[in-house]
């Protein structure tokens, strides 16, 4: 493996990944023509206006105070794909659950609803080169799809990578990912990263 690619990363069946999604097979997909999602499911009707403007401050902040467990955070970034195989993050075990937590942002102070999320990634081999991209991608991929309230911090797990600090170095630094974001090939990466998003 002279050309640094890992040619037979370890492959986890995507029916043995934990997911609270409904699981179709694709053969069920093919024969209805449409590709099925779980119907939402809402407390409230979010299309109901209400004449009170205080009952409708109070319906934003329900929805912005909902809790997001380390289950749905999974599900968001599992079935992306791996930069260098048609293989989701999850599939490869560069994304697991164990290796997700959510804490307060701000201990010191209780009632603060500010919550960050942490992502630990193992890449499929000791010095792969992409080990950035699919960081990014998964920043991305959280950051567009949680609310405000949450911080993301996405690192190497530790042991897992030869240059995890310096790779951990650059996803925290907020300036290096914007400007990151604004590479044409980076944001070729990440998009197809985010094709196989459910």
């Amino acid at each position: 493996m002279e050309d640094g690619k890992n040619a037979n990363p370890l492959i986890i069946n995507p029916s043995d990944l934990p997911t609270r999604r409904r699981r179709t097979s694709a053969r069920d997909e093919l024969a209805h023509g449409t590709i099925t999602y779980p119907a939402p499911t809402f407390s409230n009707d979010p299309f109901e206006r209400s004449s009170s403007p205080s009952s409708l401050g109070e319906s934003d902040s329900d929805a912005e105070d909902e809790p997001i467990d380390t289950q749905e955070i999974y599900d968001l970034i599992a079935t992306m794909s791996d930069p260098e195989h048609p293989i989701t993050l999850g599939s490869l075990a560069v994304v697991s659950l164990p290796d997700i937590a959510i804490k307060p942002t701000l201990p010191s102070r209780p009632n603060s609803n500010l919550e960050t999320v942490t992502v630990l990634i193992t890449p499929t081999i000791q010095h792969c080169s992409l080990a950035t991209v699919i960081g990014l991608g998964v920043r991305v991929r959280l950051e567009e799809s949680l609310p405000p309230r949450f911080r993301v911090d996405v690192r190497i797990k530790e042991g897992t990578h030869s240059t995890a600090d310096e790779v951990n170095k650059q996803l925290a630094d907020k300036e290096r990912v914007a400007a990151a974001l604004w590479n044409p090939t980076l944001q070729s990466f990440i998009k197809k990263m985010l094709e196989t998003c459910e």
